[in-house]
């Protein structure tokens, strides 16, 4: 019974070893995992399931139309000498010792925007004039506010600051030569002068 028992140990412990070199010349590689199958299709032929997407469709691309061209008109195919003569820039007029714009003014000078955005390639001189009274050196200065004042409101509606110039006149070039009220009415003013197109 002893030599059964051993016998039986004995192959144990063979069973044991065989295991164990079997377990190591594998390398101790893992076994393999099964994997899930893929769902079949839903329906229809398998051949619709292998097929790859469609590609997406194409993205229209907007059409940009160039602008046309300004067309030559009356006013674009004068001169210069032309165009201050019959100009489309209309003067502003000012109160007296005053360089601010009245309502008046700023619709003259909203309208005159609206012309120079028509004629992007103009540069103005916007001179500011005075009526007689006040010495030579005030008269200047105020003139000098009047042109600019002209000048800053443009710009706020979007005229570029590089194509208005400023010049002060004074009392030395009057519309109107007269010395009643009527006459310095119409000197106190910013006058426009189109000086290259």
């Amino acid at each position: 019974m002893m030599r059964m028992q051993r016998t039986s140990t004995t192959a144990a412990m063979a069973l044991l070893i065989l295991l164990t070199v079997i377990a190591t010349a594998c390398g101790g590689k893992k076994p393999p995992v099964a994997r899930p199958a893929p769902p079949p299709p839903a329906s229809g032929s398998s051949a619709t399931a292998t097929r790859p997407p469609a590609p997406p469709e194409p993205v229209a691309e907007p059409v940009i139309v160039p602008p046309e061209p300004v067309r030559e008109d009356r006013i674009a195919s004068s001169s210069l000498d032309d165009l201050n003569r019959n100009s489309p820039l209309k003067p502003a007029f000012f109160e007296y010792d005053s360089s601010d714009l009245s309502a008046e003014a700023q619709r003259v000078l909203t309208e005159n925007a609206v012309v120079l955005k028509q004629y992007p390639s103009w540069t103005v001189t916007i001179e500011g004039h005075c009526d007689e009274r006040g010495t030579a050196e005030y008269n200047l200065a105020l003139g000098e506010r009047r042109a600019v004042a002209a000048r800053t409101y443009l710009v706020s509606l979007g005229i570029s600051a590089d194509r208005l110039r400023t010049v002060s006149y004074g009392k030395e070039f009057p519309f109107d030569p007269g010395h009643d009220e009527s006459a310095y009415t119409k000197n106190r003013r910013a006058h426009f002068v189109i000086t290259a197109k």
